[in-house]
């Protein structure tokens, strides 16, 4: 019987070929997979427009804008009888108090104007004169201002009749406009006063303290979101993806409201912005854009 061997170059051939066709069946990636993505995810968002109320915030003190002291005319007068208290409003002529003549007989002494009863020291059977203590503190016509300092680069964007709405503690919220602009500017503050009329009828107590807002003016451009700028040694900053890569953009920022802050320079509508920026990004950091939902802010 014969026996035909094979050669050599024959067992290198099978060989490779078996060798071929195992790394085939292993092969962890199909040919028609796709390459994983490369980079860390980050949510992002388009720079859009928006407009920001330009708003100059005023805090101070209630106080009365004209105050009426009220006594008799006469010296060595007696308190008969007080009609009114402390808080009330009367009328102009209303009958405030009695008072007894030295010699007999009674006089009354009436408001001078309408308004507020702020103070009284009227009591029965104390004195009263022309020159004593006054028996009431009359605020005329229930007019109060809110007194208030501003910064010196506020000043020049209050006009007289500028709407308020100010915040009275004790009072809650009530309407008011500019009356009344300083002048001038106290040298070391570098503050200067502004009197803002208040209007209600609510029952406000001198003293008390107030806040205010007036809107001056508004402003539109490009905003992001707060959590998108970053501040440090290198100016204020967002991070942008273009190309799959990070890129830091030194900006200008302006107005800020409702967590949202006008960029006035440095980025355009539409760019790419990480919403949250980061320290742990750097320029030229290969990323995976991810759009924010509509309720991230």
């Amino acid at each position: 019987m014969t026996y035909f061997t094979a050669s050599t170059p024959s067992r290198r051939l099978f060989a490779a070929a078996v060798a071929g066709l195992l790394c085939l069946s292993t092969s962890p990636l199909a040919a028609d997979d796709e390459a994983p993505p490369k980079g860390a995810a980050v949510t992002v968002l388009k720079a859009a427009k928006s407009c920001f109320a330009n708003i100059v915030e005023v805090s101070g003190t209630i106080i009365a804008r004209e105050e009426n002291q009220v006594r008799p005319e006469r010296m060595g007068l007696k308190v008969a009888e007080v009609m009114v208290d402390a808080g009330d409003s009367v009328t102009a002529g209303q009958v405030l108090a009695r008072l007894t003549l030295p010699e007999g007989g009674q006089i009354t002494v009436q408001a001078p104007v309408a308004g507020v009863i702020s103070a009284s020291t009227a009591s029965v059977g104390a004195m009263a004169s022309a020159k004593g203590e006054a028996l009431f503190s009359i605020i005329a016509r229930s007019e109060f201002d809110l007194v208030g300092m501003v910064p010196t680069r506020d000043i020049a964007k209050l006009q007289v009749n500028q709407t308020a709405r100010i915040k009275v503690i004790g009072a809650g919220e009530v309407d008011g406009k500019v009356r009344r602009l300083s002048t001038t500017v106290e040298p070391n503050s570098q503050l200067a006063q502004v009197f803002l009329g208040v209007t209600t009828n609510r029952r406000l107590l001198v003293n008390s303290s107030g806040r205010a807002q007036i809107k001056t003016g508004q402003s539109c451009g490009v905003s992001v979101p707060l959590t998108a700028i970053l501040y440090g040694s290198a100016g204020t900053v967002v991070q942008v993806v273009r190309r799959a890569r990070v890129e830091t953009r030194r900006v200008e920022t302006g107005l800020m409201s409702a967590g949202q802050v006008e960029i006035t320079s440095g980025l355009q509508e539409g760019d790419i912005v990480v919403a949250r920026a980061g320290a742990l990004l750097r320029e030229g950091d290969p990323v995976r854009a991810v759009t924010a939902s509509a309720d991230v802010k």
